[in-house]
């Protein structure tokens, strides 16, 4: 796959430029908007396109800004028989990309440039919302996990055919929306957690899906609730070739990190560690394992006394993502959080014996919580704190595609607010519930 950077040429000079071409247009290719919180995402769909067979002389443009993306646009679009333009968003950003759409859709030519130029969205939010992102104005949708719709554009793009008609994509048609079924679920060994000859690493996604189906949560209704695991081998070849990249550290995404190797709710800490001994081996004892911690957790029922030494002998990390949610056992049960408070409670106390800082991840304002539940997440804030854990504060968004999809935006009223600032400022809290109650309110409007 031939790689090409934008030029620093401002879009308005490369959208008024006439390129001439000997011999008529250039073959197709693909431009990929580098959004800064779905990096992970478009460096597995680079690392899928890698491996594609027939995808590698496509050849593929990344951009980091609006502006360099629209000129981008202009610029393939005066040479090239088709060029088809990348998104992928999470729901949070929906709205700013949408945005964004409008603007490079007008800088790089508007509608003269007619199906040469076609947008197409995928990740959580367009998979949960087509009819939505196709309003906003994008030409497709990719539903579903996008490794092997990739490929498949890749190859329709190239042979010319109509990319409406490719698997696992969503269009309207004469105003009317007809979807193509969602991408092939697929196997993680099949294809690369990231990006080798963009040299674009990440955390390895070793576990997809989740069980426990949480009611606020878009993974487990992405994804379906069963667990998929990169395979040991497949995750120590990977780590070397990091490794021979440069990078002597590795992290993992997972939603639940000591689910890795299990079928359904009880851990398999023996397949655990012989990820982590695998990749001790590969990485030697200066490399650097993070594991349970950003960007995946650990549930609080898994952080025992044995999981804990287990980790201790392998991991770098001095802290641990703990997914406590509620401090009140009655929103905990109706969220389908499948633990207790007393589970959190134990597990920090756990983790703190053990020489780790808890981070434990609290989720204010969720639909089922009411004055008193409030009240006792706060109490229960200052309860962890006293135990040794630090509160990861957060405000419920109604997600697409789940459950509470629905539901009220979340809020923290003024005494909540200010007993949280409290927290924060001694330096027992951090988090960014203020913005996530604006995106909230963002996310239930745009529903409305």
């Amino acid at each position: 796959m031939t790689v090409r950077r934008g030029r620093e040429s401002t879009w308005h000079r490369l959208a008024q430029r006439d390129v001439a071409v000997p011999g008529g247009l250039l073959t197709p290719c693909l431009v990929m908007f580098d959004r800064p919180h779905a990096a992970t995402a478009l460096n597995v769909l680079l690392g899928a396109l890698e491996v594609a067979p027939g995808a590698s002389a496509l050849p593929v443009r990344i951009e980091r800004t609006r502006e360099r993306l629209a000129a981008a646009i202009a610029e393939e679009t005066a040479r090239r028989e088709r060029v088809l333009v990348g998104w992928t968003f999470y729901s949070p950003d929906a709205a700013a990309c949408a945005r964004q759409l409008a603007l490079v859709r007008r800088r790089a030519g508007g509608d003269r440039l007619g199906d040469r130029a076609l947008h197409i969205a995928g990740g959580p939010h367009a998979t949960a919302e087509p009819r939505a992102t196709l309003a906003a104005g994008f030409d497709l949708v990719a539903l579903g996990e996008g490794e092997r719709t990739i490929a498949d554009l890749a190859s329709a793009l190239q042979r010319g055919d109509d990319l409406r008609g490719v698997p696992g994509v969503a269009s309207l048609r004469d105003g009317v929306y007809r979807a193509n079924g969602h991408g092939a679920r697929v196997e993680l060994d099949d294809y690369p957690p990231f990006s080798v000859a963009h040299r674009r690493l990440n955390a390895i996604e070793i576990t997809r899906g989740c069980v426990y189906a949480c009611a606020f949560c878009q993974t487990p209704f992405l994804f379906k609730a069963r667990f998929r695991h990169r395979s040991v081998e497949n995750v120590a070849h990977w780590v070397g070739r990091m490794r021979r990249l440069g990078c002597d550290y590795v992290r993992f995404l997972s939603p639940t990190a000591l689910s890795y190797g299990a079928d359904g709710v009880e851990p398999r800490l023996d397949r655990v560690e012989a990820l982590l001994a695998s990749v001790r081996r590969v990485l030697g004892a200066r490399g650097r394992i993070f594991f349970g911690t950003f960007p995946s957790e650990l549930r609080p029922e898994h952080v025992t006394p044995e999981a804990l030494r287990m980790l201790k002998r392998y991991v770098s990390n001095s802290q641990l993502v703990i997914g406590g949610q509620s401090g009140s056992d009655r929103v905990l049960a109706a969220e389908r959080r499948g633990h207790s408070r007393e589970d959190v409670v134990r597990a920090v106390r756990h983790a703190v014996e053990a020489g780790f800082v808890p981070n434990v991840d609290l989720l204010f304002g969720l639909p089922s919580e009411a004055r008193a539940d409030r009240a006792a997440s706060l109490a229960f804030a200052d309860e962890l704190v006293r135990l040794g854990a630090r509160i990861h504060a957060h405000t419920f968004m109604p997600l697409p595609g789940t459950p509470t999809r629905g539901a009220r935006p979340g809020t923290v009223p003024p005494a909540a607010r200010l007993r949280l600032e409290r927290l924060v400022s001694s330096g027992a809290a951090f988090g960014q519930w203020k913005q996530q109650a604006s995106i909230a309110r963002r996310l239930s409007r745009a529903r409305q």
